[in-house]
């Protein structure tokens, strides 16, 4: 199974991630997070930030998703770059699939800018989704979250938990 959660940076995919995992691994401890922040510093191959690069590293994190699902692992991935091509091919390889898109404004994320990105982005030190990288947004998630609502991760996860047949009744059966 693999869970699939995309949006712009700083909409809360890694907290969001995390969240979850916590919430399904007392249940289900064979359930792993795939961080693209991560998964790119685990490889530090000089990757860098442009459209093409992020396809790569799209690719990467789709492989080691695959290789782990195909495993029997529970994986969440949290990925920025939402490309329809990329979101389709997830839809064609993995066997149980569910895709969640936290939704958010480029305004509202340049407002919160919890990491500096946006402002190193209009100062022309960074390439970054959705200002000078195409945003795609997925075109049929299987759940959209609005990430400009505060609310608690945990609720969030647990939202998602129920919102996932397999995984609802996987947390819900007490064998």
């Amino acid at each position: 199974m693999v869970i699939w959660i995309t949006g712009l940076s700083g909409t809360g995919k890694t907290t969001l991630c995390e969240a979850l995992r916590a919430l399904i691994k007392p249940r289900l401890a064979e359930t792993v997070v795939l961080d693209g922040d991560v998964i790119r510093a685990l490889f530090d191959t000089g990757l860098g930030y442009r459209e093409q690069d992020r396809v790569v590293q799209i690719g990467r994190i789709q492989a080691l998703a695959k290789l782990l699902s195909d495993q029997g692992l529970v994986v969440i991935v949290g990925a920025l770059y939402a490309h329809p091509d990329l979101l389709s091919w997830n839809r064609e390889n993995f066997g149980d699939y569910f895709e969640v898109y936290l939704e958010a404004s480029i305004e509202f994320l340049r407002g919160r800018d919890s990491k500096g990105l946006y402002a190193r982005a209009a100062a022309g030190e960074v390439n970054v989704v959705g200002v000078d990288i195409p945003w795609h947004a997925p075109l049929r998630p299987d759940m959209t979250i609005d990430a400009s609502a505060s609310r608690p991760a945990g609720e969030l996860a647990r939202e998602l938990a129920d919102a996932v047949p397999w995984l609802h009744a996987a947390l819900a059966d007490p064998t």
